[in-house]
């Protein structure tokens, strides 16, 4: 869409489907990934892993590694640089792994225990298996399950508030008339972004340069400048092209190795991950176990709401999946209740993945909200219509725009909700049975400070600068459109540089932060600009730049519940004879502010839908309990959704501007996954009357809860 002014012509980019601006780049193979960039006397390491699950090191015999050809040096806990872990990150407190080869102690199979660095990739990993580390290994402790002895209520996190409650929890569920009481379980599930991890360190002009794949240049140059103990200007990470990151992407031990050793060794160094690394290394969505307990009264209104999630951490640092806090904004009743608790165990630490909380603890709530509306003969539509809040169910605050109704009218009109018969397993189509489902989606819209400047050239363009990551999200053309559009002009006329740490503090790409983020500080920065440019006066040669840094505004916000919602739909078709589960359709419906680019957005929220499929369906790591490490660490065991499993995939949103936003943003990273594992939960029982409460609906799951439906026919039948 364009408009002409008494000047210029100007483009309304924001809201106009445009192509990334580097796509050509990224399908010609030009754009230069972390692991692909070449220097000069490059040398190369290879981490080496512990193959207990529980002890301390007694020797690292490197003479023999040493000695083999092209290796440079190896690195473990008796000649390493020293660290220092004791500090406060942008995010909280460094998890430990990070502090390499500090010690002997072994708290997890996969643990970084050397770094052998030798003049080609293949020399560093023919040595790295050959080094021969011995142990005294101590027993371990790797079973999950919600009963385990451990367990106990975490302290104060930055994730989530670990409980709260409100009301008589117990007075209300015997006045209900109608009670849910479940649990429901989701397995350990791991990041694998198409990219791996990767950076290369070197020192240049006495400062530290680091190429990275991560979510934020700034952060991890924090992180590296306070664990190495450097001045922060001396620190500068650049990361240009990132092959995806879904919260796993910050500081870990392949960035520290490289620093470590190129410290040592005057030249660059580069550290890859391999797929199996990743596994141990980078972070992973814990395993949950949840109960949700539900009272309604005898028009489907909630009474009473408990819902309580056990999630894993390590030993050596705790992280909280919260997965109980979605539901402190999704629904109100007279009495509430959440709650976490973590267990300890001889495991890796988990980390962030794609809405984290939201997507395991939807999964149990929105099952758990199906079968309410079972039990109250409500349609599942009709019974989350009833029991939308007015204020924030736990905090009070006022929404600032809640849009969650109209998600559920338009998605249930696209969908052909309308008329559903409620009673399971009556749809069949030859050897399939045919189901529906639904499920509510939230996330919350956050912000975080950002810098940007924006200089206006002589030769009549302009230059935005944001520390932005581009995650493969299109962060590059959605800062081009909004630049283009507070600046007034063509989007041709606007370049747009990011991922570099010197670009200054900028949010992370993370927690649907990113753009709304990023957007505001530019749209400031590009405002001002334009104003001074409408008061006349020439460009210097070195071009006119302004600077903005969103810290007092976002500072200045009132205190609401913000949030992006959603409304997911799932039609599935089940062979009872086989277990297969085939999801024909999955339509989505959200409320997530403006979009500014709605060909990259559509694209974001078909693949957290599809992630959310792959969950359901697939996704399932497997830890043995004898050695302590997975049975299936890589790609071969590790099943993802192919392209076979994925049928028609629709993505659609409503008018959601936010008026508190300079550009209207809210935010779009998360909200696709969430809820969709219970959609399709939902159309399965729908399909064939059995309720699946563990992910993933496993062909053999399918086949037993079959046998159960039949026997509980059987034994009703004989009861008549």
């Amino acid at each position: 869409m364009t408009t002409t002014t008494e000047n210029s012509t100007v483009t309304a980019a924001v809201g106009s489907a445009r192509t990334r601006v580097e796509g050509r780049e990224k399908v010609t193979g030009a754009a230069r990934y972390a692991g692909e960039i070449p220097f000069a006397e490059l040398a190369h390491g290879w981490l080496v892993l512990s193959t207990v699950a529980r002890g301390r090191i007694r020797s690292v015999e490197d003479a023999p590694v040493r000695a083999m050809p092209g290796v440079l040096t190896v690195l473990h806990h008796e000649n390493a640089p020293r660290v220092d872990t004791a500090y406060m990150g942008m995010l909280g407190p460094p998890n430990p792994v990070v502090g390499l080869f500090q010690h002997d102690r072994v708290p997890f199979m996969g643990w970084p225990v050397a770094l052998v660095v030798a003049e080609t990739s293949e020399e560093a990993r023919e040595a790295a298996e050959a080094l021969v580390v011995r142990y005294d290994e101590e027993p371990h402790d790797v079973g999950f399950h919600a009963a385990h002895s451990g367990a106990y209520v975490p302290g104060a996190n930055a994730m989530a508030q670990a409980e709260t409650e409100k009301g008589d929890l117990e007075a209300r569920l015997r006045e209900a008339a109608f009670v849910v009481d479940e649990e429901y379980s989701t397995p350990e599930e791991h990041h694998n972004s198409m990219e791996p991890h990767a950076a290369t360190a070197r020192w240049e002009g006495g400062r530290l340069d680091v190429l990275d794949s991560n979510q934020g240049t700034f952060w991890v140059a924090s992180e590296l400048a306070s664990l190495f103990s450097l001045d922060p200007a001396s620190v500068r990470v650049r990361s240009e092209h990132v092959g995806g990151g879904f919260g796993s992407k910050g500081l870990a031990p392949h960035q520290v190795a490289a620093v470590m050793a190129t410290t040592l060794l005057h030249r660059p160094v580069r550290v890859v991950l391999t797929r199996r690394q990743m596994f141990s290394l980078v972070g992973y969505r814990s395993p949950t176990a949840q109960r949700v307990t539900l009272g309604a009264d005898a028009g489907g209104r909630l009474r009473a709401f408990d819902h309580q999630s056990t999630s894993l951490t390590s030993t050596v640092h705790e992280f909280v999946e919260p997965g109980a806090s979605v539901g402190r904004t999704m629904y109100d009743a007279d009495a509430h209740r959440t709650g976490h608790r973590l267990v300890r165990l001889d495991v890796p630490t988990p980390t962030w993945m794609r809405a984290p909380g939201e997507t395991p603890g939807s999964f149990a709530l929105e099952s758990a909200i199906d079968e309410l509306a079972e039990k109250c003969g409500l349609d599942p539509v009709e019974l989350r219509r009833r029991n939308q809040p007015s204020v924030g169910p736990v905090s009070g605050l006022p929404f600032s725009r809640r849009n969650q109704l109209a998600c559920f009218e338009e998605g249930a009109r696209r969908f052909g909700w309308a008329g559903r018969d409620p009673r399971p397993g009556l749809r069949r189509e030859g050897r399939w049975l045919l189901g529906t489902g639904m499920a509510a989606a939230s996330f919350p819209a956050g912000v975080g400070p950002s810098t940007s400047a924006v200089t206006a050239e002589q030769d009549g363009s302009f230059t935005v600068r944001i520390n932005a990551a581009d995650i493969g999200t299109g962060a590059r053309t959605a800062m081009l459109s909004v630049a283009a559009d507070a600046l007034r002009v063509d989007p041709a006329r606007i370049r747009v540089r990011l991922g570099d740490s010197d670009l200054g503090l900028a949010w992370i790409a993370g927690g649907s932060m990113g753009t709304r983020s990023w957007a505001w500080a530019v749209r400031l920065a590009a405002d001002e600009l334009r104003e001074l440019l409408a008061l006349g006066g020439s460009i210097p040669p070195e071009g006119l730049t302004t600077r903005s840094d969103t810290s007092d505004a976002i500072g200045a916000l009132a205190q609401k519940e913000r949030h992006a919602y959603g409304a997911q739909f799932a039609e599935a078709a089940v062979d009872v004879t086989t277990g297969e589960v085939r999801v024909r359709r999955l339509l989505g419906i959200f409320a997530a502010g403006t979009i500014v680019n709605p060909l990259t957005a559509r694209s974001q929220l078909v693949g957290g839908m599809t992630w959310g499929l792959s969950m359901a369906l697939h996704e399932e790591a497997v830890r043995d309990a004898v050695s302590g490490g997975y049975v299936n660490g890589d790609l071969a065991g590790y099943h993802v959704a192919a392209h076979a499993d994925v049928e028609h995939v629709e993505a659609d949103w409503v008018d959601d501007h936010d008026p508190e936003d300079p550009v209207g943003i809210k935010g779009i990273g998360e909200i696709g996954i969430v809820g969709v594992a219970a959609a399709i939960a939902n159309a399965v029982w729908h399909a064939t009357g059995a309720r699946h409460r563990r992910l993933p609906i496993r062909p053999d799951r399918v086949l037993a809860a079959a046998e159960e439906v039949r026997q509980r026919a059987a034994e009703e039948a004989r009861g008549a």
